[in-house]
């Protein structure tokens, strides 16, 4: 392992002699993960509240301001080539603005990238929305208007496909599937927005590019709940169906 690769490879700060792998790659089972997966959540967790590097509003403390935004965050044990036990961490979407931090994996591609083609089309997409709302503030031109509202639809479709196609995962056996494939073979028409992000297919994708092997995950949710949803502090939670399920 290079220095980055190792720092990421997180070894547990007690003993886990006392604790029986699994026989198989373990995911929540009836909701109960993992021994070893509890005790590397409860490491992260202290972890996350005793870390000054950076700063995230998950609604738990009345000091922070912005928009609260409770986050999944997820583990995995692996044993490196050495027959080493330690653990992965990551988070789902963005922390604190950022796909970066330390301690955790990176993103399977990076949507904040400034000198890609995201933030290009970004800008473009902007541009073409900037034109319409003056056309229609105006309110001349309509026929221009819908041949722009009709371009700009094809745009943001092809921009989206393009970011499907830089999702690329690997299996244990380093075989390699784009998030299109993968979702198609479940005759889903396009990948639900958001696939590819979550912690769990960041954790697994990571452990293959690195000769680790996974033997459990789970991941729980830290801070308070969006209102449409019911998530819990601190709760442990199995991979998402719809977004997770398919890659996994």
């Amino acid at each position: 392992m290079s220095s980055k690769e190792d720092s990421l490879f997180l070894r547990f700060k007690q003993s886990i002699n006392s604790i029986e792998l699994p026989a198989h790659f373990s995911m929540m089972q009836d909701g109960i993960p993992h021994p070893l997966c509890v005790l590397a959540a409860e490491e992260l967790q202290t972890y996350i509240e005793q870390q000054t590097q950076w700063k995230h509003n998950f609604g738990l403390n009345n000091y922070n301001t912005g928009t609260v935004i409770g986050k999944m965050f997820g583990v995995l044990v692996v044993e490196n080539t050495n027959k080493e036990i330690g653990y992965l961490a990551a988070f789902s979407g963005k922390l604190a603005g950022v796909n970066h931090h330390a301690k955790f994996v990176p993103p399977i591609f990076d949507t904040l990238a400034t000198d890609g083609f995201l933030n290009k089309g970004m800008l473009a997409l902007s541009a073409l929305s900037e034109e319409i709302r003056v056309l229609e503030l105006a309110n001349v031109d309509k026929k221009k208007i819908e041949v722009l509202k009709l371009e700009r639809k094809q745009f943001s479709n092809n921009l989206q496909n393009e970011i499907f196609e830089h999702y690329h995962f690997l299996n244990q056996a380093g075989e390699e599937k784009s998030l299109l494939e993968i979702f198609r073979a479940f005759d889903y028409k396009n990948p639900p927005a958001g696939a590819g992000e979550c912690a769990g297919p960041k954790l697994l994708q990571y452990a293959f590019q690195h000769q680790l092997k996974p033997l459990a995950i789970a991941e729980f949710w830290w801070g308070l709940s969006p209102k449409s949803a019911q998530w819990k502090h601190k709760q442990f939670y199995a991979c998402c169906k719809e977004k997770c399920e398919p890659i996994l």
